[in-house]
């Protein structure tokens, strides 16, 4: 079999988890702050770039957004700061992701929650939900329904919730990670998640009209899913073949007709390591596959792509795509709908020859 040399210099170091302490800090602080600093504009904080624009786009000048990643962080790994969960806890609403994204950031998203933060975990609540690679359908959909039991006891009080706390949480822990969380790479999938955030806004702001400005986005959403589709028409069925970073671009392929057949780091998340077994396995698929592209992420090294791609020839290019973050707003993608359609385009280029 064929193997990798020295692969072991071009893996990455991990982030360790962040800590609770940050909440603990966040809280002080945000409880410091003078009633000179409150304001009544609603604020909303996004954990991602990309949902900070859906939110942005939706809610427009009635109200301040606020993304607490940057641009080209990579959601998986991102760790909050003390100010990033005072922010939380001081918003009207936070928006994210959830299915697991946010990994590097979970405790403090948990611990703003139990200090009154408002959570909306957007992704937990769409139909169409995929499993994460070798995960099942049914560890998919147990996941969820664990998450919305915990969002009701939330909801409803904690009478009765602590007879089996331990146990839950090690129910959760086992199936975190079940669920793809990239469910933004589908326009029509954000379109479901602006029907729940203009449910959430009518709860905090009810004298908005967001119904009208909701359905003017999923108008916009709609129309990049027909322009995507036109575009990645130039690829034959046969090339509908995609090797990527990692397990992001499912939801893509499902809309668009497309199949992931590997991906260089195993796993639903980018903080894995593969082995070089693993990528010497990688070259052997895309050589037997006849593939010509690996797709890598702006927001994530593409080391690991170019020593596979130099491995399985010449004729092999990395494609960087724009996934777990837009780019800068003077880039290609400085809007979910900008950085999907540019997405459908590098894709179409690299695979429609």
């Amino acid at each position: 079999m064929r193997t990798i040399i020295n692969i072991s210099h071009i893996l990455r170091n991990r982030k360790t988890a962040v800590v609770s302490l940050l909440a603990v800090l966040a809280i002080v602080a945000a409880g410091c702050s003078t009633s000179d600093e409150a304001s009544d504009r609603l604020r909303i904080v996004a954990t991602t770039t990309i949902w900070g624009d859906v939110v942005a786009q939706v809610v427009g000048d009635e109200a301040d957004v606020e993304a607490l990643m940057p641009v080209g962080a990579d959601p998986h790994d991102f760790e909050a700061s003390s100010s990033d969960v005072a922010d939380m806890v001081a918003a009207d609403l936070v928006v994210a992701n959830g299915l697991g994204l946010e990994e590097g950031m979970e405790s403090v998203l948990e611990n703003a929650e139990e200090s009154g933060a408002t959570i909306l975990r957007i992704g937990e609540h769409l139909d169409g939900i995929l499993p994460y690679g070798d995960a099942t359908m049914e560890a998919c959909e147990e996941s969820l329904e664990h998450d919305h039991e915990d969002e009701n006891h939330a909801d409803h009080g904690d009478e009765g919730a602590d007879h089996d706390e331990d146990e839950d949480h090690a129910d959760h822990d086992h199936e975190h990670g079940s669920c793809d969380p990239h469910v933004w790479m589908d326009p029509l999938m954000v379109s479901q998640a602006v029907d729940e955030l203009v449910e959430h806004l009518n709860e905090i702001a009810p004298d908005v009209d967001w119904e009208s400005r909701g359905a003017d986005y999923q108008a916009e959403l709609q129309d990049t899913a027909d322009a995507m589709e036109a575009t990645l028409e130039a690829v034959p069925d046969d090339a509908r073949k995609l090797v990527t970073n990692h397990e992001a671009l499912q939801y893509f392929a499902e809309r668009f007709g497309f199949e992931v057949i590997a991906t260089v780091i195993p796993g639903g998340s980018t903080l894995a390591d593969p082995s070089s077994g693993e990528l010497a396995d990688l070259v052997e698929t895309i050589e037997h596959e006849g593939v010509g592209a690996i797709f890598a992420e702006t927001s994530d090294s593409d080391v690991l792509a170019e020593a596979v791609a130099s491995e399985a020839g010449d004729d092999v290019e990395v494609v960087v795509l724009y996934t777990g973050s837009l780019g800068a707003p003077d880039s290609d993608a400085s809007t979910l709908i900008a950085m999907l359609e540019t997405d459908a385009s590098l894709v179409a280029d690299a695979l429609g020859g």
